[in-house]
């Protein structure tokens, strides 16, 4: 993912203002990547998905099979992507490796690649509402840092609170809860191996939905496979009338892994810029002296 790589820019989800994609391409461009889509990107289904599910899955597969794409980066999320996996074929994904960058309803697709497919992903911005808003969209270094290597790099942003003190390392999956616990009993479910490190996010989500969801995850035996939990900041989580709280349940929660829990990660659904997180590689979480993700391994390598 050097400069002057190229970037499929595609749309699995909802679509979008056309305005929002110019300006995120300008960003792209800006960063010195060669974003490239095709026409079919602006298509629409109904009013709330972007060109039926053959049209969006013909997409993403001739771009993840182009010898010149180094990474396919989603515009939005909304409500579509899982429509998309039955028509996908995991052989092909496998045998031209490259990046997926997106998350909220691409969740469905990041966890697919990384758990289905054995491939990296990055959740990360998009570029509706992140990258078309520059700095105040997305944190730079991580998303570039990641697109270069990452091995090393040290993501620590301010607002981290550790739940549980503590250590451990693993490969990390996770994504927008919502999305991770409606897979559950399909073929495509999420299934992260045990000794994984988890990250949970999710927006406007109630703490009894919270609990729910959290509930479901234990129930399916996901929780018990982690070493250490990572939620993002769960923005709208809490009650309107201050209690409870999205961190209560997750501290109810906390117990179900022996190493550490933090929160308020901003990747994802963020209040503030959109950092990135790599998926599918080895990652280290440390409460001490600073609540921090280490990135281990390179997911572009």
């Amino acid at each position: 993912m050097r400069p002057g790589a190229r970037i499929a820019i595609v749309s699995p989800a909802s679509p979008f203002p056309r305005e929002e994609f110019d300006r995120g391409l300008s960003e792209l461009r800006r960063l010195g990547y060669e974003p490239v889509y095709e026409e079919d990107v602006f298509a629409r289904e109904g009013t709330y998905l972007s060109g039926a599910a053959d049209v969006r899955a013909a997409a993403f597969s001739r771009a993840w099979s182009d010898p010149s794409i180094a990474a396919l980066m989603a515009v939005r999320g909304g409500y579509g992507s899982v429509q998309m996996l039955p028509l996908l074929d995991g052989d092909a994904i496998r045998r031209t490796p490259k990046l997926f960058i997106g998350y909220s309803d691409n969740t469905s697709i990041l966890t697919w690649l990384t758990c289905r497919c054995g491939m990296t992903a990055l959740h990360g911005p998009m570029i509706d509402g992140r990258l078309a808003k520059g700095a105040d969209g997305y944190d730079e270094a991580s998303f570039v840092g990641l697109l270069r290597n990452g091995t090393g790099l040290s993501l620590s942003p301010d607002g981290l609170e550790t739940i549980r003190g503590g250590e451990a390392a693993g490969p990390l999956f996770g994504g927008t809860l919502t999305q991770l616990t409606a897979s559950l009993g399909t073929p495509y479910a999420f299934d992260p191996p045990p000794g994984c490190l988890l990250f949970l996010e999710d927006v406007n989500e109630r703490p009894y939905r919270l609990d729910r969801m959290l509930t479901q995850l234990r129930l399916a035996g996901i929780l018990a496979r982690a070493r250490a939990l990572v939620f993002g900041e769960m923005r709208g989580c809490d009650e309107a009338s201050g209690q409870p709280r999205a961190v209560d349940v997750i501290r109810a929660f906390a117990k179900d892994v022996a190493g550490p829990v933090i929160t308020g990660f901003p990747s994802g659904h963020t209040n503030g810029p959109c950092w990135t997180l790599p998926l599918g590689v080895r990652v280290r979480v440390v409460t001490a002296p600073r609540a921090s993700v280490v990135v281990e391994e390179s997911p572009v390598e």
